[in-house]
């Protein structure tokens, strides 16, 4: 049975719909208007907070914390600054993805890592022989994404602190409503934003003060509908839509190395400490590379259309993420799939992410995708195309 967040009183009240979806054994609101769209143009023009609580949560201290993450981690966590942030992914002993998250060095020894799934027995795995703690604090710190064009003029209304220092991917603490909270410049929705993360005692009070600074900026609540359109134009991908964590595939076609998933850019095979699954990716990269590659695909419009006609309607597209696999073809040939499909509401297009065979992961390459329309299954061309499909420059700004 789904539970609450902290935040679900208040979530509660504006989700008058009772649109709810499951998200790690909690309540996650699906939509809170009476369409996400309202809430995705809050992300892109205004400011918008979504409920990310569920993520789990692990602060890992002691003397050889940094060497611990070392062991476990793809990056170089030794380059980690104090009140930096990494992004990062993490294999089994076979170079396979179990989960990506973030890292962030809250103090010299002191880390907090954020995944989609539970990783705490993994790091106990690890962490044979090493003066470290490791603390699960999924359910003692909730966590709110605030984003969107405005979100720091929310930030400074609610804080009263100038943050146009705090750089993208770093951290800083301050003060919300009397609330201390750990404050990174991090999100996933492709655009400007900070991530909150609070103690749950003071989620309640943390949520109103920012509303309440926000209201003047068009803040809005956002669901997950909205967010994973934002994701999408931004190129991120998702676990359990894009790829399979090695804890769960149950066949070899279901492991991804980070080279198969677009990360192989933050396997750092200079660093000094020998992490897990290092071996098995020197020798994936030293036979040429995976066979199969992430890509972005663009689905020629004209093509949507015609599956369309053919039934004598008009182009009626989902205005969700379609996550489910679909295949992709050349030739008369399946060479991958496609997954999380959408129309991208600021680009106009669309879009979604490929696997394919590495034969065909030239920009410009042209593909096939299936589609279906009243239940008959037919082929929409498509274009190998750079990701991210939105890079807005103010996330980084």
């Amino acid at each position: 049975m789904s539970v609450g967040t902290a935040f679900y009183p208040r979530q509660r009240e504006l989700n008058r719909n009772e649109v709810w979806g499951e998200w790690a054994g909690y309540f996650a609101a699906q939509v809170y208007a009476d369409f996400h769209d309202i809430e995705y143009s809050a992300i892109r023009e205004a400011a918008a907070v979504i409920d990310t609580s569920p993520l789990y949560k692990y602060v890992v201290s002691g003397a050889d914390a940094g060497r611990l993450l070392d062991r476990v981690f793809t990056r170089d966590i030794s380059k980690l600054q104090v009140d930096q942030v990494f992004y990062t992914p993490w294999c089994d002993e076979d170079g396979k993805v179990l989960d990506d998250g973030t890292v962030t060095r809250l103090a010299m020894n002191e880390y907090r890592v954020t995944s989609a799934d539970p990783c705490y027995r993994w790091f106990l795995l690890n962490a044979t022989s090493l003066d470290v703690d490791v603390t699960d604090v999924t359910e003692d710190l909730a966590a709110l994404a605030l984003q969107g064009r405005l979100s720091r003029e929310v930030l400074e209304a609610a804080t009263g602190e100038d943050w146009t220092d705090v750089r993208y991917f770093r951290h800083r603490r301050t003060s919300i409503a009397d609330v201390d909270v750990s404050v990174t410049r991090t999100g996933y929705t492709g655009d400007r934003g900070y991530e909150l993360w609070i103690p749950v005692a003071g989620a309640i009070a943390v949520w109103d003060g920012v509303f309440e600074a926000g209201e003047p900026y068009g803040i809005f609540p956002a669901g997950i509908r909205a967010l994973d359109v934002a994701r999408v134009e931004a190129g991120l991908i998702l676990i359990d839509a894009e790829y399979t964590s090695a804890r769960h595939a149950i066949s070899p076609e279901q492991n991804y190395s980070p080279f198969e998933i677009g990360l192989g850019r933050l396997v750092e095979f200079g660093k000094e400490a020998a992490f897990t699954g290092k071996r098995a990716l020197a020798a994936e990269r030293a036979a040429g590379g995976p066979a199969r590659r992430l890509v972005g695909l663009e689905l020629d419009w004209a093509g949507v259309e015609a599956m369309f006609a053919k039934h004598g309607l008009a182009a009626m597209i989902s205005p969700f993420v379609d996550r489910s696999p679909v295949p992709v073809y050349r030739e008369g040939r399946q060479i991958g799939r496609a997954t999380s499909i959408t129309w991208g509401t600021t680009i106009k297009k669309m879009v979604g992410f490929g696997s394919l065979d590495k034969a065909h992961e030239k920009l410009g390459s042209r593909v096939s995708v299936e589609y279906s329309v009243e239940g008959e299954r037919g082929k929409v061309a498509a274009t190998v195309v750079p990701l991210p499909f939105l890079d807005l420059p103010r996330k980084r700004t």
